[in-house]
């Protein structure tokens, strides 16, 4: 698929700086503010040397131990964090202000130093992602900062972070550890997939009650633990999380086989000839990113990407298939019973509910439809026009703009040209194969 290059994009070379998408520039500038704290806490941590090696040698084995059990996940598959274990550890590092009753004597920079190493030591064969590895820094960095200098200048010692009110002050933190997590998690998911940065805080802020409450309240006793019991509570008190992401990863495993069978499901069509190859791939990558830029939440896009890649499952009950599988020219009572079929052969996958929905509601006028399948109705329409040599992306977006009357939602048509505009493949389709 070919689109008329992005303004900020130079396609004679490599895009500047200034002209960078402000997600990209946001993204940039995390990854140099990251690499900066890492050179920091290193420099510091080597000029003045290792304080209490043991204790740094135990958190760097639970964290290493972490990101060894972190799994890489398919594109199609996401996740949050994948290596809970590391960062509960290295937020319990970050916050730890006593060890079996005595002192703790690292600050921040030890935090970040030991952090990274046993961060990058966990990965030895595949290295973190750049937004993974940063985010990690930060947020470490974020939490030692708001706990160590209050830790070392004895301000913890009286009111508010002495007695029965320190381990609140501890998940007071830690909640501000999360909500900066979340806003850094935001800022790098919209310089990758190109939506609008408010819907990504907000799925970002969602999740929080799930595997972020668990990692932040997992620090905070394994915090509290060893500076009571010793280091002997790391692996009492980590191994409930450990579990828990080994089970993470077999959900995530069944997900994207599941992911994968509908894919699979969803090229039956191209395969008997019925439809383009890779129209329903397109249409699926298009149709996610037109959602998110309208901002549909995750859940959301997950039924809007399986409704996209089984749209045109109903004309396997065609008896010629319909030239290069384009069933807009059809008459309304055809694209009818093609979208009732293929509904009914979506309910048996077991996918849920609201996708055959999706795409039994297809061929519906487009003021009656759910937002799902008018997006998927105008991305497809989009993947048509464009099937035809003569028709290029430009024209295709004119002349579904001039069928908004009837056919087609007007703000679906434009969030669908703002993608387009972000310059070629800008959802990662790949190219359409031209006869």
């Amino acid at each position: 698929m070919t689109t008329a290059p992005h303004p900020a994009v130079v396609t004679d070379g490599a895009p500047r700086a200034a002209e960078l998408p402000p997600g990209v520039r946001t993204a940039r500038g995390l990854h140099a503010a990251a690499a900066a704290v890492a050179l920091a806490g290193l420099g510091w941590t080597a000029w003045h040397g290792l304080a209490q090696p043991r204790v740094a040698l135990a958190f760097g084995a639970l964290i290493a131990l972490g990101e060894a059990a972190r799994r890489r996940h398919p594109s199609t598959v996401e996740v949050r964090d994948t290596a809970p274990v590391g960062a509960a550890g290295g937020l319990a590092y970050a916050l730890l202000g006593e060890v079996a009753g005595g002192p703790a004597a690292h600050g921040t920079a030890q935090v970040v130093a030991v952090v990274l190493a046993a961060t990058l030591t966990g990965a030895l064969g595949r290295p973190p992602a750049r937004d993974h590895l940063a985010r990690r820094l930060l947020t470490t960095g974020f939490a030692a900062t708001c706990f160590q200098p209050l830790h070392h200048s004895g301000a913890l010692d009286r009111w508010p972070g002495h007695g029965p009110y320190y381990a609140p002050f501890l998940l007071l933190l830690l909640a501000l550890t999360a909500l900066c997590d979340a806003v850094l998690a935001a800022a790098l998911g919209r310089a990758r997939t190109g939506g609008p940065y408010g819907p990504a805080l907000r799925d970002e802020l969602h999740a929080l009650p799930g595997i972020g409450s668990a990692v932040c309240a997992t620090g905070a006793v394994m915090a509290l633990a060893v500076a009571v019991a010793g280091l002997w509570a790391l692996p009492v008190f980590c191994l409930p999380l450990l579990l828990t992401q080994l089970s993470f990863r077999r959900w995530t495993a069944v997900r994207a086989t599941c992911h994968q069978t509908i894919a699979s499901l969803a090229r039956s069509t191209e395969i008997a000839g019925y439809t383009p190859a890779g129209h329903a791939r397109r249409v699926a990558a298009l149709s996610r990113a037109t959602g998110r830029e309208l901002g549909l939440r995750a859940p959301d896009l997950t039924v809007l990407e399986y409704a996209a890649l089984m749209h045109d499952i109903g004309q396997l009950s065609l008896v010629d298939p319909v030239p290069a599988g384009a069933t807009e020219p059809l008459p309304p009572a055809e694209r009818r019973r093609i979208a009732l079929l293929g509904g009914a052969v979506v309910r048996q996958t077991g996918v849920p509910a609201e996708v055959a929905v999706v795409v039994e509601r297809q061929a519906d006028p487009y003021r009656e439809q759910p937002l799902a399948a008018r997006i998927v109705r105008t991305v497809n329409a989009f993947d048509d026009l464009t099937g035809d040599r003569a028709i290029g992306p430009l024209l295709a977006l004119e002349r579904l703009r001039l069928a908004t009357a009837h056919e087609h939602d007007p703000q679906v048509v434009e969030a669908l040209g703002r993608v387009l505009a972000r310059g070629p493949d800008p959802c990662g389709a790949g190219p359409r194969a031209r006869p």
